[in-house]
Formats: structure tokens, sequence, C-alpha cells
């Protein structure tokens, strides 16, 4: 009797991405909604500053209630995405979403949108975010047969670096075109796609439980944290991405600000960074399983996160003037090429290795993690930028890109030749046990 494996062979012997149909639907519903929540990430500070006057404060106040989720509600999320069928959420999720986000035009119409009524809607919408992104990462492996995974992360996150980008300016134009309001119309109605995309999902794979009684929410955020610290390979990954988080952070937090004022660059300078970085990113996932089939996983992660912090120096050498200008330019893309290719090789190294009933709860560790690095991040930046200046911000932050790189240097993640999922055994000094209720990783 032939297998899923079979049906999805090209004419080489490899499978392929177009023989999964559930991952094209998966796909086309992820990035149509990415697409209208960059419109939204435009529009509502449009309406906070321009239709209800808010202060500096409140458009503050309005960005913290959107990004609190992401860190309060990671772990909660996880065992949610473990617990329910990861479609179903899917579904919901963009259903509660696109109704949501109409709240705003609908008060409008009828004169009552207040201040208030935006953070309620920007938190919802954040904690809606959390919950499906808990379950949309976590079921890629059940969509693709092992296989291609890698090359189904790629393909997901070359087409959010593309929707992302197409969304932020689509949605600056939108709302020059037809008002900040109207535009959120736009974000429901992308939602709603999405849900109808999500609904036609087909799994080559069944999300297996342990048999047993459901545990309870504390000790289900404890299993799954205690799988990434067990692991000898997922605890590096995991540790390095909230190092790099925490250390991007402090750089992030004065990138822009640096460029306008010490670089007087002006919008259009910092437009053609921000730009080259969404090239960069595009560029890194369609190039990233093929860099893992050549160089193995191991070393794309490294020269990944090796290259982020040598691709930031040209930013301390900077100074004001066309030639620097297009070598931050370059210097973007690189480093976005890098760390996009590491990215999404690091994403899908990890879902092979973890059993199918902790794939969400070990992805919102990771979350949880990054989260709260990057909240960390921005304070320390504004102590160091407070006590000895920006520049001594960007350069602290530099330097501290260099640890992720290190960490991955000294774990047995750098002996990885190719994916677990794929052929061979993992280095011969890893003893990885078998999960209660998993599959052991070959």
């Amino acid at each position: 009797m032939p297998t899923h494996v079979d049906s999805a062979q090209q004419q080489d012997g490899r499978p392929s991405l177009r023989d999964h149909p559930g991952f094209r639907a998966y796909w086309l519903g992820e990035a149509t909604a990415l697409a209208g929540s960059s419109i939204s990430a435009v529009a509502l500070p449009v309406i906070a500053a321009l239709e209800l006057d808010a202060t500096p404060g409140q458009v503050s106040a309005l960005a913290s209630a959107a990004m609190a989720p992401g860190f309060l509600l990671a772990l909660p999320a996880g065992v949610a995405g473990d617990r329910f069928s990861k479609k179903r959420l899917m579904v919901s999720t963009d259903l509660a979403a696109a109704a949501v986000v109409a709240v705003v035009p609908a008060c409008w119409a009828v004169g009552v949108l207040t201040m208030p009524v935006l953070y309620c809607v920007a938190l919802l919408l954040g904690a809606l975010t959390v919950l499906h992104q808990a379950a949309a990462i976590a079921i890629v492996p059940e969509l693709v047969v092992p296989e291609l995974v890698p090359d189904a992360n790629a393909r997901v996150m070359a087409a959010f670096a593309v929707a992302g980008s197409a969304g932020t300016y689509g949605g600056t134009t939108a709302v020059n075109l037809l008002g900040a309001v109207r535009c959120l119309l736009l974000d429901s109605a992308s939602y709603l796609i999405s849900a109808w995309c999500t609904s036609r999902i087909s799994t080559v794979r069944v999300d297996q439980r342990p048999a047993g009684p459901r545990l309870g929410m504390i000790t289900s955020i404890r299993e799954g944290m205690a799988h990434v610290l067990r692991d000898p390979l997922q605890r590096p990954l995991v540790l390095t991405m909230a190092y790099h988080a925490f250390a991007e952070g402090i750089v992030t937090t004065y990138f822009a600000y640096y460029l306008l004022t010490e670089l007087d660059y002006g919008d259009i300078g910092l437009g053609l960074v921000l730009g080259a970085v969404g090239v960069g990113s595009f560029i890194g996932a369609l190039v990233a399983s093929r860099m893992v089939r050549r160089l193995g996983p191991g070393m794309v992660l490294l020269v990944g996160f090796a290259a982020y912090p040598i691709c930031g120096v040209p930013l301390l050498l900077a100074r004001s003037g066309h030639g620097w200008l297009i070598t931050l330019v370059a210097a973007s893309a690189v480093k976005a090429i890098a760390v996009t290719a590491a990215a999404s090789t690091q994403r899908s190294l990890r879902q092979q290795l973890c059993p199918s009933h902790l794939q969400s709860r070990v992805q919102q560790t990771s979350v949880w993690l990054v989260a709260g690095a990057r909240l960390l991040a921005t304070l320390v930046a504004g102590v160091v930028a407070a006590v000895v200046g920006v520049w001594a911000a960007l350069l602290t932050g530099t330097v501290l890109l260099l640890s992720p790189a290190a960490l991955l240097w000294v774990s047995p993640v750098r002996q990885l030749k190719v994916m677990p999922g794929a052929t061979t055994a993992l280095p011969a000094r890893i003893s990885r046990p078998m999960e209660e209720g998993g599959d052991r990783v070959h």
C-alpha cells in the first residue's frame, strides 16, 4: 500500500511541496493574514494620533497593549496548541480577529470610538495572534513529510517577508487613499480569507497525543520547558534565539533614531535600509534549505549568527554621506540574508527534534524567552544610552551579538551535517532519550 511519501515524489526521487495541497492552503492563508496585519500596524497609530488626538503617552500605551500578550500568554498558548486541534484553533482565532478588528470602524461609524476602545482592540488582537501563532508554527510538521520541513519553513518565511513589506507599504498607501479607519476593513477581510484557507488544510501526519489523564496548565507548561532544558540540541537552539533577541533588541531600540538624528539620513535613507532588510529576508528564506543541504544545518546556523554582528560593524563606523548609506544598505541586506537563513534552519531543526505532542509548548517556550529578552533589552538600551550615549548602546548590542555564535560553537549543534528527519543519525556523542508518548529522532 503506497504511503503519502510515495505520492509526493518528484522525478528525481525527492518529495515536492507542490504535492502537498494542505501546505499550499496554509501558506496562502498565513501570508494573507500577515499582509492584513501589517496594514493594521500602520492604521492603528494613525487613528490614535489623527482621529483621536492621542498624546505620546497614549500612543506608547497602545503599542504596549499590542505587545504585552506576546510575553504574558506565550506559555499558556503553547499548552492550548498541544491540547486542542491546531487547525480549529487557527480558524477560531482568525474569525475572532476579524470581528475584533471590525469593532474599530463600527465604533467610528456611530461616533463612539475612543482610546480605551483602541486599547481593548490592540490587547485582544495581540492575544489572538499569540494563540494563532502557537498553532500555526507548530502545525507545519503535520502538513508535509519530514524531508520537506526545512523547505516548508523557508517558503513560509519568504512569503512572510514579502507579505510584511507589501502590507506595510500598501498599508501606507491605503491609509492615504481610503483613510485609516476604512483600512481596517481590509485587515478584517484578510482574517476571513485566512480562516477559509485554513479550513481547507489537510495533514499528512497525525498529531499523536500521549494517553493518560490531561495535565494541568502549570504542569503542562513545565513539561514543555523541561523538554527544552533536557534536550542537548534544543536547549542551545532556544538559548541562542533568546540571547540573539536580547542583543538585537538593544541595537534595534536606537537603530532608526541613530540613522535619523546622528547620521542625518532622513526618511529616504531609513526607508532604503529597511527595504534592504526586507529584500535580504526574502533572499535568505529562499536559499535557506539549499544552504542546509549543501553545508549542513550546524554550519548554516553558525555562519548566520556569526555574520550578524560582523554586518553590524558598519553602523558603528558610519558617517553622513551617500557612500556610507550605500554601505549600510548592503550590510543590512547581507545581515538579513544570514539571520533569516539561520532562523528558518533553527525552526526546522527544532520541529524535527520535538515529539508531536510537545510541538506548541516547545515553540512557545522559545517565544516566551525571546519576548522577555526583547523587553529586557529595551530597558537595558535605555539605561546605557542615558549613561554613556546612544552610540555606546549600539556598541554594547553589537558586541553581545557575538554570544549566540559562541554558544553554538561549543554546543553539539555545530556537528550536525544533515537534518535529523533526512537520512543520518545525530552526532555520536549525543544521547537522546525517548520521550514518553513521542517518537525517537534518528
